[in-house]
């Protein structure tokens, strides 16, 4: 009975929340229905035959979800999937209060569950899933998360305890996702990547450079982006693992990151049996999630939101502006909760070697100032910087020329409140 009127009641929320455009009820119906009843996921998750996937990550688990979700949906399943992002646990538990019925009854083939990487051990003591989706382990929010190894070791520990019935879908080429495959029951597989542009030399500010078994200094022979490549230890031998996929037929995003999002969703397609041609059918159609490689139209000029909301991730943002030749270019940086208090990653972002020194950049943000000190000691001669943000983005439209595109590059509020802005709607 107490589950019943919790669900009758989120829905209630729900409902309410887009009613008055008030956000899309991703989250507070189920912070209540938790608060209620702190086992109410694990209570609804008990009576379901759905399939569970878990996806986790710093940088692409909202695109890696999203890119599962079309290519199941395009091989004929059903699935629910917490799509707005919200990937706490009252998330988790707010998409299952949109899904299911007033009966208790969840009518998917699968359960799609993005997970936030503090959320997923606690997640795993929940929920045994039969797919769990690793994509990468960068520094992210230190002073909410912590470094990587304390990250690494909570997951570790809730990986272990997964069942035989779990299948772990693992990155060969970060060493703390490919170390996971030791020491758990459960069945794994690994995705890679291909680059014929890559070099043997770890960039500044790469994380993971350390032997996640020994603690001795890796070796590269070939390294794709921040620490990601093949790898080795000399120290007690450990390697990358032979991937099972490591190229797809379709790549509808730019940049290596995406690749890797890709080849991700691919590999646990191949597990699943999803034919070849539903694969690249769907792959072909695929939308951009809000915020990544987003294009909108405003005011008759294409913009172009790119969320970058750590050095790894602007890092690679800046490598795609550098093929278009971007002119046109706001940056946003906040320091609220959800992007973390410490802004100074941004001194490890490749600012120098991206862009052309003549390109104007305006700034806004909660953090405008240290951006705009960022780039000064960058080289940059043309940085505008806005108090408000609606003004910057007022102006960076208005000096947008026709057929350029306006690149946004904002961390995780700034790409809520720019969105916000630009479509007078409301993600969470």
């Amino acid at each position: 009975m107490k589950n019943f009127l919790l669900i009758f009641l989120g829905k209630l929320i729900l409902k309410l929340s887009r009613l008055f455009n008030l956000g899309s009820g991703s989250t507070w119906p189920g912070h209540i229905a938790i608060s209620i009843n702190p086992n109410f996921t694990t209570d609804v998750l008990r009576k379901s035959k759905s399939k569970i996937i878990i996806i986790a990550g710093t940088n692409g688990k909202t695109t890696t979800s999203l890119l599962i979700q079309t290519i199941l949906e395009g091989a004929g399943y059903k699935t629910l999937h917490n799509k707005s992002g919200a990937n706490l646990e009252n998330g988790i538990a707010s998409t299952l209060l949109e899904g299911i019925s007033l009966g208790g009854r969840l009518p998917f083939d699968f359960l799609l569950f993005e997970s936030d990487e503090n959320t997923l051990p606690n997640l795993l003591e929940q929920i045994n899933p039969d797919y769990l989706v690793l994509l990468n382990l960068f520094r992210d929010q230190l002073d909410r998360y912590g470094e990587l190894d304390s990250i690494a070791k909570k997951w570790k520990k809730g990986i272990y305890g997964l069942l035989e019935k779990s299948t772990l879908i693992l990155n060969a080429d970060d060493p703390q996702i490919s170390f996971f495959s030791e020491d758990t029951r459960a069945k794994t597989y690994f995705f890679g990547i291909k680059s014929p542009l890559s070099g043997s030399s770890i960039a500044h500010g790469a994380d993971s450079i350390f032997c996640p078994k020994c603690s001795s200094k890796l070796t590269f022979s070939q390294v794709f982006y921040s620490h990601l490549g093949i790898w080795s230890c000399t120290g007690c031998g450990l390697k990358r693992k032979t991937p099972q996929l490591s190229a797809s037929s379709h790549y509808p995003l730019e940049g290596l990151h995406n690749k890797y999002n890709v080849n991700a969703a691919s590999l646990l397609a191949k597990v699943l049996r999803i034919p070849q041609s539903s694969l690249n059918k769907s792959l072909t159609r695929f939308e951009p999630a809000f915020g990544r490689q987003e294009k909108l139209i405003v005011d008759n000029k294409s913009v172009q939101i790119y969320l970058s909301k750590n050095p790894t991730s602007l890092n690679e943002t800046l490598s795609i502006l550098n093929t278009h030749k971007a002119t046109d270019v706001l940056i946003i940086l906040n320091d609220r909760v959800p992007d973390g208090l410490d802004v100074s990653w941004i001194w490890d972002v490749n600012f120098e070697n991206h862009l052309s020194k003549n390109t104007v950049i305006s700034v806004s943000g909660d953090r405008l100032w240290d951006m705009s000190l960022r780039l000064k000691y960058a080289g940059f001669k043309k940085i505008i910087s806005f108090p408000n943000l609606d003004d910057a983005i007022k102006n960076s439209l208005e000096n947008t020329r026709p057929g350029n595109t306006l690149f946004i590059l904002p961390n995780y509020s700034a790409m809520l409140e720019t969105r916000k802005i630009l479509t007078g709607k409301k993600i969470l």
